[in-house]
């Protein structure tokens, strides 16, 4: 049995090495064949230091293979394009930064042994920032409703899939990828166990507020159930405007000198106005996505492909191009 771990870099020249080689020390410890390795560098904003450490790897280990995207395209795009380039039976991923330890990864595969599809390392304490916490609370409540994930189950960037759930997840075509919603359309034979949440060795995390919001909007491709809270929303609150109405003519009837104040007016144009922009731009988010899916917006861009003993390389149309001073020529 072959094992891929797919693992996307940023700025991960001084951890990666060692993520790889206690990863393969892991493997020993329990026996298992040695996997390959997919390393992801995300265009890494650090002049060239991990790409160059990345290289050393390949140098170095023949299971290692190194994939460089363009631009940068975001954490679970660039697994998905790992994903793309993995021919193991079992699929790992894991982060570069040491949080997601290689010496939790027999607690998972041991779980994925019992017949699941896909197991998720999850932690029981985190060493995030309490408002990274916060927003992990948030995504899932909001993947709970949306996807109607399983209760309890909790999810992490640490997890295994078997082949199968990697040959229908990499079909998939939008550049707004959301893996864990991805992963539920596939199969439901999901599980997930605790693991140790090790604290980052070096650097800080990569995630802003605005990479975390822009991931959790990442939601609602995989989901009309906003569409269908929106609808909710629109007949309540119209039901309440209703309501409002006959008790002002109520009242009005009642007593003739009731005066309908400009204030109360204004205040309820502007909660109605606020409602329909909001659902409006909820639609709007809707019709852009489709959109820029009918441009066929890349999710990455592979900029060169390194692998042991082997010139540098690209694919394109399903050929492999070999990548020269000039220019990349046809094998």
């Amino acid at each position: 049995m072959l094992y891929s771990i797919v693992i996307p870099c940023y700025r991960s020249d001084q951890t990666i090495r060692k993520v790889v080689e206690l990863t393969m020390e892991e493997f020993r410890k329990m026996e298992r064949p040695v996997p390959e390795f997919v390393l992801v560098d995300d265009c890494s904003p650090d002049g060239g230091k991990t790409v160059a450490v990345l290289r050393t790897l390949v140098a170095d280990y023949p299971n290692v293979r190194v994939i460089e995207l363009a631009k940068n395209a975001g954490q679970h795009n660039a697994i998905l394009a790992g994903l793309h380039f993995a021919k193991g039976d079992i699929i790992m991923a894991l982060d570069d930064d040491m949080q997601t330890h290689p010496d939790q990864m027999p607690v998972i595969l041991e779980e994925l042994d019992k017949g699941y599809d896909i197991v998720y390392g999850y932690y029981p304490h985190k060493k995030h920032s309490w408002w990274r916490n916060i927003g992990t609370f948030m995504n899932y409540i909001t993947v709970r409703i949306l996807l109607k994930k399983p209760k309890g189950l909790r999810t992490s960037s640490f997890w295994a899939i078997r082949r199968f759930v990697r040959d229908y997840a990499v079909q998939y075509p939008s550049q707004f990828t959301h893996l864990q919603g991805l992963f539920l359309r596939i199969t439901r034979n999901i599980t997930c166990v605790p693991i140790e949440h090790h604290e980052r060795e070096v650097g800080e995390s990569g995630y802003t507020f605005s990479k975390l919001f822009g991931l959790w909007s990442n939601i609602m491709g995989f989901s009309v159930e906003p569409l269908r809270i929106a609808t909710r929303c629109g007949f309540v609150i119209s039901f309440i405007g209703v309501l409002m109405a006959l008790l002002v003519v109520i009242r009005k009837l009642v007593n003739p000198a009731y005066a309908i104040g400009w204030p109360s007016l204004m205040s309820a144009i502007c909660f109605f106005a606020g409602v329909n922009m909001l659902f409006l731009g909820l639609i709007g988010e809707y019709v852009g996505r489709i959109f820029l899916g009918y441009s066929n917006t890349p999710q990455f861009v592979v900029r060169r492909i390194d692998e042991n003993g082997k010139v540098p390389y690209i694919l394109e149309d399903g050929k492999k191009y070999v990548l020269t001073e000039d220019k990349g020529e046809a094998e």
